[in-house]
């Protein structure tokens, strides 16, 4: 990182943000801060326009996946993203992902959103990840611990240069090198005290905001006190609009995939599907409606469904109620698999049992608590797939499946990748979880009592119990919220969370009147197949993760899927795009497309992977700006995961670049 002429910056002992090469100094010309270079030396391309040395050699015009003249990072964009110790912003010596091209809006919970297509116009490839100030985001160098724009090592400090939005400190006229001037606070606590006995002498008090007045203290000389900082500058547009962008000729397109399909290590048996977004037209397609494994690119029609049937804002709560004794307690589960126990979770954002103690403790009032049960009857059916290998669990890549888990059933936080150890009994380690938060030591298995009225749980306002005695059986007693479902289908996809898709299927069971079991989640997702005008003739699924190698699916459905998703026709559909991992950035697709670099930031895709299987499919933004969709699925794969994986890489990169005009 940082080699002479990269967008990272200076080496190791270069000055931060200087030219390493060529001497130079700061110049104040009267408006602005600029780096000067010495007699001699030619100036930089973009010398005297933002007043900034250049770090990195311009072109005279900005091209498509590259940066704009104008473009430059401030000390907050070159942090590293998110501590992600791959990919710092833009890969070394290749294209920034998406500059040039079309920006993705911001989904609703943050996240990058889904490229709607030809007909919105600002639409196109996710945006890599963007630094405060809108640039994007780019590894810090060594020798750049004095902030961007730093002088030279060696040399004396020059006053301050005008960024930010904060005005330029210019130098003194006439003041010692080394002695800063004065700040005269003296004089303005006099005349402050002077304003505050004017105003006590008219009969009133002289108020003043504590902010104000450490800002009054604190200016320095040069500043008028009262005068507001120039406002900060917008941002400029960093992304251009994918209006225009012309359609890939198939013709040529096939030219350039055929070879990479045909001689691949994947075998023989690989079907894809290549799709504009825009306007639906096919291609590329290789035995298109061939039915597939497609192991975690189940996941896609997962998210799609239950973002249909539940929505995006949709939250799961988990109850806790009255037993059918005094003190007795029961936390009954509603499929939250992110469940969290304090706020050392696993989940971000997720609910957490002691949130919901601390409401049962008030509600309880001075009736003590003597037993905690859990009622996990909302699923039903075997815990894990009749259709999995006997050894999966064994494998730490999926869990047994109940309606009440902590953390995803994962019994050990600091394992943060697969493969994870789970819990034994799911249901029982999150019943001990909360009895411990109660002052017990185990929970039972039981089921919440039912009123004679409603024949379910009834729900009564907190608190009412204390005044009353004991609750009566069935009495709400605290309840709890899981983030939006938007979120938890965000973390299924990015991490290609096997538990967590398992639960988010059974929400479409349920939303269905499904029973949620594994039959009841997969006859609800098919049924959501067929309702959104996909053939359903082609997709036979057995689960929710793809960890069934008996799941079956044609490529032509999860383009189909794709395409109609960023359609825009339906605004649900399209926030499962969010989730999808960035090559070489986020996800699982962090570590990939190493050797296939033209992927990074314009392959937004999900992966699939078992034994003797390997898919890719997702978006991906061809050198023109085109939005186009891809599925490439591949049975029978005599390679290893990698060579496999690269061979996926390859051809989802060769799209990326392909003009095929």
């Amino acid at each position: 990182m940082g080699r002479q002429g990269s967008h990272y910056g200076a080496e190791p002992g270069d000055a931060a943000g200087s030219p390493s090469g060529p001497p130079g100094e700061w110049v104040w010309n009267g408006q602005e801060w600029v780096w000067q270079l010495h007699s001699g030396y030619p100036q930089a391309p973009d010398q005297g326009r933002s007043g900034y040395p250049p770090a990195y050699p311009q072109d005279t015009a900005p091209r498509p996946g590259v940066y704009p003249q104008d473009v430059h990072s401030s000390p907050q964009d070159r942090q590293p993203h998110g501590g992600n110790p791959q990919v710092y912003g833009t890969p070394q010596g290749h294209a920034s992902p998406g500059y040039g091209s079309a920006q993705a809006p911001q989904g609703q919970y943050g996240s990058a959103q889904v490229p709607q297509g030809q007909a919105s116009p600002g639409y196109g490839a996710p945006q890599a990840p963007q630094g405060q100030y809108g640039s994007a985001q780019v590894q810090q160098g060594p020798g750049a611990a004095s902030g961007f724009g730093a002088p030279p090592a060696g040399q004396s400090a020059q006053p301050r240069p005008a960024e930010y939005g904060r005005p330029a400190e210019p130098s003194p006229a006439g003041a010692k090198a080394g002695k800063p001037r004065k700040r005269r606070k003296g004089v303005l606590v006099t005349v402050l005290a002077l304003v505050v006995a004017l105003g006590a002498g008219l009969g009133g008090v002289a108020v003043f905001k504590p902010d104000l007045m450490s800002s009054l203290l604190a200016a320095p000389d040069w500043q008028s006190p009262s005068a507001a900082p120039p406002a900060e500058p917008a941002a400029a547009p960093v992304l251009a609009a994918l209006t225009g962008a012309p359609v890939p000729d198939a013709a040529l397109l096939k030219q350039v995939l055929d070879p990479l399909i045909a001689g691949s290590p994947l075998g023989s048996k690989v079907s894809a599907s290549v799709v504009d977004v825009g306007t639906g037209e096919v291609l590329y397609e290789r035995t298109p409606t061939a039915m597939i494994t497609p192991a975690s690119n189940t996941k896609l029609v997962t998210a799609a469904a239950v973002l249909t049937t539940r929505g995006p804002d949709y939250r799961i709560t988990t109850r806790v109620v009255a037993g059918p004794n005094p003190g007795e307690v029961v936390l009954i589960g509603a499929g939250d698999a992110t469940l969290g126990v304090t706020a050392k979770k696993f989940y971000e954002g997720a609910a957490q049992l002691d949130d919901l103690a601390a409401q049962v403790k008030k509600a309880m009032g001075t009736t003590p608590i003597t037993k905690v049960s859990t009622d996990g009857s909302l699923f039903t059916g075997p815990v894990t797939s009749p259709d999995w290998p006997a050894d999966t669990l064994s494998e730490g890549t999926v869990s047994r499946i109940t309606a009440l888990m902590i953390n995803g059933t994962r019994s050990n936080l600091k394992q943060q990748v697969m493969p994870f150890t789970w819990y034994s009994d799911p249901e029982r380690a999150a019943g001990d979880a909360f009895a411990k938060l109660l002052g017990l030591t185990v929970s039972a298995k039981g089921q919440a009592p039912a009123t004679a009225s409603t024949g379910s749980a009834a729900p009564s306002p907190q608190g009412s119990a204390a005044a009353a005695g004991p609750p009566a059986p069935g009495t709400e007693l605290g309840s709890v919220r899981s983030a939006p479902l938007l979120r938890q289908v965000e973390q299924m996809l990015t991490e290609s969370d096997n538990t967590l898709a398992e639960a988010l299927a059974r929400q479409v069971a349920l939303a269905k009147g499904q029973p949620a079991s594994f039959a009841g989640a997969v006859t609800a997702m098919e049924q959501v197949v067929t309702e959104l005008g996909l053939d359903a003739t082609q997709s036979d699924l057995l689960d929710g993760s793809g960890m069934s190698p008996k799941n079956k699916i044609s490529p032509k459905v999860l383009t189909d899927l794709l395409v109609k998703s960023a359609g825009g026709t339906d605004s649900h559909l399209s926030d499962f795009f969010n989730g999808l991992p960035v090559a070489g950035w986020s996800g699982t697709m962090g570590a990939r497309f190493a050797k296939s670099k033209a992927g990074f930031g314009v392959v937004r895709a999900k992966s699939g992977t078992l034994n003797g299987v390997n898919a890719l499919a997702g978006v991906v933004q061809t050198a023109d700006g085109r939005l186009l969709a891809f599925a490439v699925l591949a049975d029978d794969v005599p390679v290893d995961r990698d060579p496999a994986q690269n061979a996926l890489d390859k051809i989802a990169a060769a799209i990326a670049v392909c003009g095929c005009r």
